[in-house]
């Protein structure tokens, strides 16, 4: 792939997501949302990455599943395509975060955009690993209902069917897509050691396992947020009556 199209499409990804926060702007915002309307046009934007990504990473092993095969050197233009798309995501998110949030609250998140940059950065300019990072990306699956609890939460609607309906599936879909998804990655990383730099692959393996720890942790944050305390509630309900 030549740098141009690279360019080209990574900063054609951060002008659409710029066009993407300007038209949540003028949409309506709940009431209860106001007094953190940057949060919220913040969470409708990665929304709104996470639903294309999410499709277009399905498709892309959809429409090449030789690339499942050979994670370092098969790759199409479509996946090539998705993984410079994605830069561009985080290059914008990694600024709007930085112009409007304190860096004491958001110092995690810029990490972790600044090492997927690099990675992502890395894998389209050398054409290699790019279906490493395809099933990377596969975690945006979760991130959709992962961002719609968040807007729903802020709209004050965590107590509907809507929420709990979002909240299961949230559930299924982080231990689908990102808990099995990093085992799975970690997995194919020990299989393939001996195709792997050194280097690489110690940055890897750690990063993996502290990306695993991580993610069960969230995991467990989001089960006692969303089921426990609300069992918790109403076992308190039936005692008292």
């Amino acid at each position: 792939m030549e740098l141009s199209s690279v360019i080209l499409t990574t900063g054609g990804s951060v002008g659409f997501f710029k066009l993407v926060n300007a038209g949540v702007r003028r949409l309506p915002i709940p009431e209860t949302a106001c007094r953190n309307a940057w949060k919220w046009r913040n969470i409708a934007t990665s929304f709104v990455h996470s639903l294309i990504t999410a499709i277009w990473g399905v498709l892309c092993f959809f429409r090449h599943p030789q690339m499942a095969e050979d994670l370092i050197e098969t790759f199409s233009v479509f996946s090539h395509a998705l993984v410079s798309f994605s830069i561009g995501y985080f290059i914008y998110d990694f600024f709007d975060m930085v112009l409007n949030q304190k860096l004491s609250q958001a110092w995690e998140l810029l990490f972790h955009h600044l090492v997927v940059i690099t990675c992502f950065g890395l894998s389209v300019l050398s054409c290699r690993y790019v279906g490493f990072a395809v099933v990377a990306l596969l975690v945006e699956v979760n991130s959709v209902f992962l961002h719609l609890r968040q807007m729903l939460r802020m709209a004050s609607m965590a107590a509907g069917t809507l929420y709990r309906v979002n909240s299961m599936i949230n559930l299924g879909t982080y231990v689908v897509f990102r808990i099995n998804t990093l085992a799975w990655m970690t997995r194919w990383l020990v299989l393939n050691r001996d195709k792997v730099p050194l280097l690489a692959y110690t940055l890897g393996s750690v990063g993996m396992a502290i990306m695993t720890a991580m993610n069960i942790v969230l995991f467990y944050r989001l089960l006692r947020s969303d089921f426990l305390k609300s069992s918790t509630r109403e076992t308190k309900k039936e005692k008292e009556m």
